[in-house]
């Protein structure tokens, strides 16, 4: 049964021995980010910071931080169910027959049970204030030393394409600048960004946004997967969560947010305004740099009586982002071999922190065929700012990165098997020449081919007997050795 709101997810962590509540007072500024960083490189639990310095509510923070979280979140026993749900949702096709029809009709049903529900009213709107509020009253954390102030870090940013009228939820960090307003650093190909172009090519001035913290785990999951344009999040959490998500029509704009969430905000984006952003301890592990961007005007605030803050940082990895980043890799996997069959597996490591690293696993049939792959995958979507893709073949385990190290380094002849291209880079791409814009490196490290101008042999890997094997198990044991 899909998790009501925050507080239902943050009773079945704590029912599974994966959340510690913190009793004391702990400060937003740095303190609990050292906390939050200990934590999840030690293999420590979610915390519940019920005592914040300066706030009356409550913090939770490294909810989704280990891959047991992130099964408890999507109420799974392993991520790879929503991969299989979603691979019998694609080979789903226009049966023969009436009774084959018939059978369909079920998940046909199942599908159209996604679909967000619109609802009078909801727990998020139990508070609702155009005055007297200030966004200081939240416990936004304020996250490493260098940061240009605290920063709103899991928000669901809600916008409208103004030419579909379809809505869109990113995840865009917020930076605090004062009681009302906000940085909005939705980088320039998110679509929070195009719907601001958009806007303002239309001669528009003001773009409303409304931002909701605080929700059930997958609404908020939602928010960071790399969905088609257009494609509802919300309908992709309704999915995961296999039920849909309650919406409720905001207070003073023309958006809908989660009924359940705990914190929303209303306001507009200026769009002929721009106000420095940063520097800002991000997910590489390095500080972005300040930049201008667009801001945030708060007008209203609705909340629940008595809000949970949830929250999380980045930083030098592994952080709770790896573990969300490590669910998408495996959820969408089969979004990927639907336009690319030949990919067996697909690993993207931690210390690439997303965008910078990705091992690829495919079913080599024609010579050039890793090339490909690669291209191919720079033409999708978000991947296309992987910055290095390696291509080994299909009998390589990809989620062992010592393996593909070993293989790929062997298997490479550096001036023949490294490509490299220019285009769209990651904007948190520090070492880009470019904002926006740089070179990005392919190495295929599949076994060479005669037909790729290959003349060599090329040797086997080295494999013990079967038998052998088989026999010295049962030495081994005799020999009492472990």
């Amino acid at each position: 049964m899909a998790y009501a709101d925050l507080r239902e997810f943050i009773g079945a962590l704590e029912k599974a021995g994966e959340l510690k509540r913190i009793p004391f007072e702990v400060d937003p500024h740095l303190e609990i980010t050292e906390f939050a960083d200990r934590a999840v490189k030690r293999g420590g639990p979610a915390l519940l910071f019920e005592k914040v310095k300066g706030s009356a509510h409550p913090v939770l923070i490294n909810a989704f931080a280990s891959e047991r979280r992130m099964e408890i979140a999507l109420e799974a026993g392993s991520v790879e169910e929503h991969a299989a749900r979603i691979s019998e949702m694609l080979e789903m096709r226009m049966p023969q027959g009436l009774i084959n029809k018939l059978k369909m009709l079920p998940k046909l049903a199942d599908m159209a049970s996604f679909f967000p529900k619109m609802v009078s009213s909801g727990p998020c709107q139990e508070v609702v204030r155009t005055e007297g509020f200030s966004l200081r009253e939240f416990p936004v954390l304020h996250c490493w030393p260098e940061d240009g102030g605290p920063f709103i870090t899991l928000p669901m940013v809600f916008t409208r394409n103004p030419e579909t009228g379809k809505r869109n939820c990113g995840m865009y960090r917020m930076q605090v600048y004062d009681d009302r307003t906000t940085g909005m650093h939705w980088q320039t190909h998110k679509q929070g960004a195009e719907h601001a172009r958009r806007r303002k090519r239309a001669g528009e001035k003001r773009m409303e946004v409304a931002v909701a913290i605080g929700a059930d785990p997958a609404t908020m999951y939602s928010a960071i997967l790399p969905l088609p344009p257009d494609l509802d999040e919300m309908m992709i959490a309704g999915f995961l969560r296999n039920k849909p998500v309650e919406m409720v029509k905001c207070k003073t704009v023309d958006l809908e947010v989660p009924a359940n969430a705990e914190i929303v905000l209303e306001g507009y984006v200026d769009l002929d305004e721009r106000r420095i952003e940063g520097p800002f301890g991000d997910h590489t592990g390095f500080y972005s740099l300040s930049d201008p961007y667009p801001v945030f005007h708060v007008e209203c605030v609705t909340q629940r009586k008595s809000p949970v803050y949830a929250t999380t940082i980045v930083g030098p990895p592994p952080m709770e982002d790896y573990f969300m980043a490590k669910a998408i890799e495996r959820i969408f996997l089969p979004l990927l071999r639907l336009q690319l069959p030949e990919v067996r597996d697909m690993a993207m490591p931690a210390e690439g922190v997303v965008h910078n690293l990705m091992l690829v696993s495919i079913r080599k049939s024609y010579p050039g065929h890793a090339r490909k792959v690669m291209h191919a995958i720079w033409g999708l979507g978000q991947a296309m700012f992987s910055k290095v893709i390696v291509v080994v073949d299909e009998d390589v385990d990809v989620q062992n990165f010592s393996e593909v190290a070993w293989r790929a380094l062997n298997n490479i002849d550096p001036q023949r098997d490294i490509e490299f291209v220019t285009g769209p880079v990651d904007s948190l791409d520090h070492a880009s020449r470019l904002p926006d814009f740089g070179s990005k490196m392919g190495v295929d490290a599949t076994r060479k081919w005669p037909e790729e101008g290959f003349t060599r042999r090329w040797p086997e890997v080295i494999r013990m007997d079967e038998a052998v094997k088989g026999k010295v198990d049962e030495l081994w044991k005799k020999a009492g050795l472990i």
